[in-house]
């Protein structure tokens, strides 16, 4: 018996992927890789203080609970930058914004 379709078939993954490439929202999905990445890239104790709350256009928006971790962040925000893009495989953030 000869099984429809099985020539055409295509794996869940290789049809999602499919999907997101025609949707062109492939670089908005690993920009929200950011937010799983986050405490990995700064250490726990930066991220019980920071965590991030949004991106776009290439900036990443940050909120931090205290004053002087906020001053802190910013003279590190190029190697937390450099972190990020590392983990990421690409260079999807170019700055970041700490409020």
């Amino acid at each position: 018996m000869k099984q429809r379709g099985m020539s055409r078939a295509k794996s869940l993954g290789a049809a999602i992927e499919e999907l997101v490439t025609q949707l062109g929202i492939g670089k908005k999905l690993r920009e929200q890789d950011v937010f799983e990445l986050w405490a990995e890239a700064v250490g726990e104790r930066i991220a019980k203080v920071a965590a991030p709350t949004r991106i776009g256009r290439g900036t990443l928006f940050v909120h931090v609970k205290v004053g002087t971790w906020r001053n802190e962040l910013n003279m590190r925000k190029e190697e937390i930058v450099n972190r990020l893009n590392d983990l990421l495989g690409e260079k999807l953030v170019k700055d970041i914004k700490f409020q």
